[in-house]
């Protein structure tokens, strides 16, 4: 006798913040960064249909778990859990036995797909603090180097053995720290930085962070089960996803020019003889940038076999949505997609613009 089975879509969110010394003058920020990822998580699950659990780590020269694998829907604030300690950073030691513990979920029914996300605002500097009981930072030799080796290739180790259904991304402070998060074995893709030292990079980061819940829950819908560009946008955007979704502009009402000059968008508009409106022209995304919320966006095709433009461009209100943006200020790279280009519209006289990109200019 058979019988029909729903086959559900599970996913296991581990969060892992830091609460070393430094962070103190962060402790607010953080709990607010927290709560919209959380936030971002609960929405997007309740719009899909899908079961999201999450778990929640704190660590400083210790690790601390302070929530285990709870349905999204029930947890509270991170305000009242949270709370900056005086401790040096164990960030290797936190990023493994948050890993570790996650590979103990049992996975027999369902569809299972697992996300990490590790925020710092520092640099590894006391895994294995309780083996050799002093920090690396005052070790310089000895013990200490031997012991913090050996969380290289813990964190190395648990990296390269992660299942394709399985996500591990990372928020540090600086470029420097980013180079290091890829040595521990981050994919590149995973890897955002945030401002720590200003409230303005406080709100990047939650957008940042709200916007990769929400591009971590489509990619679900579309089949992904893990992915290596969770901070990048565009990367797995599909031609379903485009016309499903998007409307083709028609092509007597825009132009694609080519950027040949780093002049501000108005003058290259003007010289190129068109007229300037506020909002008419779409810068292509090309580097790290700041999207405000309310910016429209729109997506150029290419021949995938020569990456050159067709010269179709598709747009429309669900173009933010569907390329996991949200209504908020977010801070994000593009994504290599062989397919679609990014286009991001400007309401600025004085934006520079990149040669050897195109300005997408509405007539």
């Amino acid at each position: 006798m058979s019988t029909n089975r729903i086959e559900h879509k599970v996913n296991h969110v581990s969060l892992v913040v830091d609460k070393s010394g430094s962070m103190r003058q962060h402790e607010k920020q953080l709990v607010r960064v927290v709560d919209e990822f959380v936030k971002g998580l609960q929405e997007e699950s309740d719009r899909l249909g899908h079961e999201t659990r999450i778990s929640l780590y704190a660590f400083d020269h210790g690790v601390q778990n302070l929530v285990w694998d709870m349905d999204v829907k029930h947890l509270p604030s991170l305000q009242g859990l949270y709370k900056v300690d005086n401790g040096a950073t164990a960030l290797i030691e936190a990023a493994v036995k948050s890993v570790d513990d996650l590979k103990n979920i049992w996975e027999g029914y369902g569809e299972h797909s697992f996300l990490q996300v590790v925020v710092t605002d520092g640099e590894e500097n006391a895994s294995g603090f309780s083996e050799c009981g002093q920090m690396h930072v005052h070790m310089p030799g000895g013990k200490g180097k031997a012991v913090l080796r050996g969380w290289m290739e813990r964190i190395h180790g648990a990296m390269d053995e992660l299942p394709d259904h399985w996500t591990s991304a990372i928020l540090v402070p600086n470029s420097l720290a980013k180079r290091t998060a890829q040595e521990y074995g981050f994919p590149a893709g995973n890897i955002a930085i945030w401002d720590a030292d200003s409230s303005k990079g406080v709100e990047e980061a939650i957008g940042t962070v709200k916007s990769a819940a929400t591009s971590f829950l489509r990619g679900r819908e579309k089949g992904v089960r893990g992915t290596k560009s969770l901070f990048t946008m565009g990367q797995e955007l599909s031609t379903a996803d485009v016309k499903a979704n998007l409307e083709a502009l028609d092509t007597s009402t825009y132009t694609l020019v080519p950027v040949d000059q780093q002049l501000s968008i108005r003058e290259f508009v003007t010289g190129a003889g068109h007229t300037y409106k506020t909002g008419c022209a779409f810068y292509e995304l090309s580097k790290r940038e700041k999207i405000q919320g309310g910016k429209q966006l729109a997506v150029a095709e290419k021949d995938p076999a020569t990456g050159l433009m067709t010269g179709k461009v598709f747009s429309g209100p669900a173009a933010r949505q569907l390329l996991g943006l949200p209504a908020s200020e977010a801070t994000v790279k593009p994504g290599d997609n062989p397919a679609y280009t990014v286009f991001v519209q400007s309401t600025s006289v004085n934006r520079k613009l990149v040669p050897g990109t195109k300005l997408l200019v509405l007539r």
